[in-house]
């Protein structure tokens, strides 16, 4: 029979994808097959002609699973799923559709990873929640927290509160995103606090800049945007984001490394501007990383010609400037298959923040 852990956390963008990944590289030295399943799934593609959540799609990819992937997301919250659940509910339905999908995981493979969908109780509205779900798979759960000492601990305990009504136990937690500078003293006082409420730290990570910065192919599937140029250079990493509002020598002050520069079509002054820096200092200097023209304004042709001649991504939209800025500033950063650094950054990060030995015993 295998074993299992259910990944939930406090809250959303806590970082529970990162640290199953992490979990399933890391302990494959102690299990020889390691499965993957995410029950409920709120962001999907259309992979093999099913609705499979975007974080199966990244772990079947770069932890190499064996599965098929409709039993590794069997259920995806697609747009209309609530208010027609809501309707006419389904519950059975729901969980016999859950569990012969982990069956088909678990039929091959010494230990499964469980990743839940948010903190506890999302998913209640269609009975499905969290808790219920680890309850359903009969499984321990890992909460995941966001780092701090009061806010997180107080998120644990209310989250712990509807894993105990629905019987589950709480086999630890782990603290992420840690400021480095707070890391001692977080680390520390986190785990002599879940001391006294009688929950174990099972490791402390760090918070890491790196994994927080977008590639220019993330930016473009959230805006939707159109590729002008560079189709070939979606992969270059933003640092920094640059409005184009201002005059083309004051923008010389705030171009620096990895730019994205978002400014109106028909400002070629700024465009122009930006070409001109990346070309003369090259890799010496300040680069832009990328091109976002807003206001569905597409430059004079001898403008394109020139950004032809660099390795700059252009996209087109079509709203406005603040509202394009917005919408990148709040952009959730999610780990593609295809970024093999913040992939191997995680592996690192967990590997030696986490206790490995204390989650074997666990389980």
């Amino acid at each position: 029979m295998s074993k299992k852990v259910f990944i939930a956390a406090t809250r959303q963008d806590s970082g529970k994808t990162t640290v199953s990944l992490g979990l399933i590289y890391c302990l494959k030295e102690k299990f020889k097959n390691i499965g993957f399943i995410k029950p409920v799934g709120q962001r999907y593609f259309i992979e093999q002609g099913y609705k499979i959540d975007e974080d199966s799609i990244l772990i079947e990819h770069v932890c190499h699973m064996q599965a098929v992937l409709k039993d590794m997301s069997p259920i995806a919250v697609e747009r209309g799923f609530t208010e027609k659940y809501i309707k006419h509910p389904h519950k059975s339905g729901l969980i016999k559709k859950i569990k012969d999908a982990y069956k088909q995981i678990a039929k091959h493979n010494e230990l499964v990873i469980i990743e839940g969908t948010g903190h506890a109780g999302v998913g209640g509205v269609f009975d499905l929640s969290n808790a219920f779900v680890a309850k359903q798979l009969k499984s321990k759960v890992i909460l995941i927290s966001s780092g701090g000492i009061g806010k997180p601990i107080d998120e644990i305990l209310l989250n712990k509160a509807l894993f105990d009504q629905e019987g589950v136990e709480i086999m630890g937690v782990i603290i992420n995103k840690v400021l480095p500078e707070k890391y001692k003293k977080v680390n520390e006082l986190v785990r002599k606090g879940s001391a006294r409420k009688g929950l174990k730290v099972l490791g402390v990570i760090p918070y890491e800049k790196d994994l927080t910065k977008p590639m220019i192919g993330q930016i473009q599937e959230e805006l939707k945007a159109n590729v002008i140029y560079g189709s070939t250079f979606m992969d270059n990493v933003v640092e920094k984001i640059v409005i184009g509002a201002m005059e083309p020598h004051a923008a010389l002050d705030y171009i620096t490394d990895k730019s994205l520069v978002i400014t109106p079509g028909d400002r070629e002054d700024i465009i122009l501007t930006a070409i001109c820096m990346h070309l003369i200092h090259g890799a010496n200097g300040p680069s832009v990383s990328g091109l976002i023209l807003t206001g569905g304004i597409t430059p004079h042709p001898s403008v394109l010609n020139l950004i032809k001649c660099t390795d700059i991504p252009i996209l087109l939209v079509k709203e406005d400037t603040y509202n394009v800025a917005s919408r990148v500033h709040d952009l959730r950063i999610k780990i593609k298959p295809q970024d093999k650094t913040k992939t191997n950054l995680v592996i690192d990060l967990v590997n030696k923040y986490v206790d490995m030995n204390a989650i074997v015993r666990s389980l």
